[in-house]
């Protein structure tokens, strides 16, 4: 990729959505969003993670309006159900039960603003994951191994994923946190004034 005349800075304290940006080569920057994250009735899945992910990017944007400022957000969907971050382990092995034996959507919505350039831009994608059936003592085991309380749909595909899954439609990294695939052309995409330097 080109060299980035602007600096770029990530509003996200992932530490997977971290990994997964380092892996683009580009140095950047972490600067926490204090945007609080909306779940609202009236849109949906898709809507509400674009709506997140622009909210972050935009209250960082103003701190830093020379940057340019990535935003995200992850939601697990099936059908209009939405499993954000469970609240305990009880609520992370009921979202494994409901999600078992069944194929659900992972939601990634990516916002880029840059103040001083007015410029803004935003995408989901959208990644199907299909689940093994699972007993109650697999959703046990797997919920007393990973850390599912700072998780949405309480997994990680990168941690003991294949406890779970059987399939993924559609980008992996999408279902980490960030999808890298679409971040590249969407950064490459940008225009001049906010990237560039051929």
């Amino acid at each position: 990729m080109k060299r980035w005349t602007r600096s770029l800075i990530l509003a996200s304290a992932s530490p997977r959505r971290q990994f997964l940006l380092q892996r683009l080569g580009l140095p950047f920057r972490i600067e926490v969003s204090a945007a609080a994250e909306s779940a609202s009735g009236h849109l949906t899945p898709r809507e509400n993670c674009l709506a997140n992910a622009g909210a972050k990017a935009r209250a960082v944007a103003q701190r830093f309006p020379e940057a340019l400022v990535i935003g995200a957000d992850t939601e697990v969907a099936l059908g209009n159900a939405v499993f954000g971050k469970p609240r305990d382990l009880r609520e992370a092995a009921s979202f494994l039960t409901r999600l078992a034996g069944r194929t659900h959507e992972v939601i990634t919505g990516v916002s880029l603003v840059c103040a001083k350039a007015h410029y803004r831009v935003s995408f989901a994608e959208i990644t199907r994951v299909t689940f093994h059936p699972l007993t109650k003592a697999q959703i046990a085991a797997y919920v007393r191994a990973v850390r599912t309380l700072d998780k949405a749909g309480a997994y990680a595909v990168q941690e003991r994923g294949e406890e779970l899954i059987e399939a993924i439609q559609g980008s992996l990294t999408n279902v980490v946190g960030l999808p890298l695939g679409a971040l590249r052309r969407a950064l490459e995409a940008a225009p001049d004034g906010v990237r560039l330097a051929s």
